[in-house]
């Protein structure tokens, strides 16, 4: 369950981290060829709070007064109830997570265009699109971003 709950807020950021999927056909505003003079692979950490709505904890002080609520008779139930409630309570708090980090590997790109100006890209890391000095390349320019892809005869 933990897992999925990651997953559903990692997702957003991983999306949005990479503006162009390949297998996705979009309208490209305008074209620019030229030549990769350098390349830099760099690592980006990033730290996500996790939003606590309280559920966790409400959960484990249930549970903690429910187990607590098994022992002794009387005033010592009510006691063990409301103990092994806050104890459940606590120890579900503890227990969330309150910070990961989540690491994102990014090329940067140096190209010297055709028209002889030096265009400079930060894209995310495609294992299908190595760069090396020298290579032909185009860019891409969208509405809500750039991307650079190689180019082939």
């Amino acid at each position: 369950m933990r897992k999925w709950l990651m997953l559903l807020l990692i997702l957003p950021l991983v999306v949005s981290a990479a503006p162009y999927n390949r297998n996705q056909a979009r309208t490209v505003n305008s074209v620019v060829f030229g030549e990769v003079d350098s390349v830099r692979y760099i690592t980006h950490q990033e730290v996500i709070n996790s939003q606590r709505n309280g559920w966790e904890t409400l959960l484990g002080g249930v549970i903690g007064g429910l187990i607590g609520n098994q022992f002794g008779g009387g005033t010592g139930r009510e006691v063990a109830t409301a103990v092994g409630a806050v104890a459940g309570a606590g120890i579900a708090h503890q227990r969330q997570p309150t910070k990961k980090i989540v690491n994102y590997r990014l090329v940067e790109v140096l190209i010297k265009a055709d028209d002889g100006r030096l265009i400079d890209v930060i894209q995310d890391v495609d294992q299908s699109m190595i760069f090396k000095r020298g290579d032909a390349v185009r860019i891409l320019y969208f509405d809500n971003g750039v991307r650079v892809d190689k180019t082939y005869p």
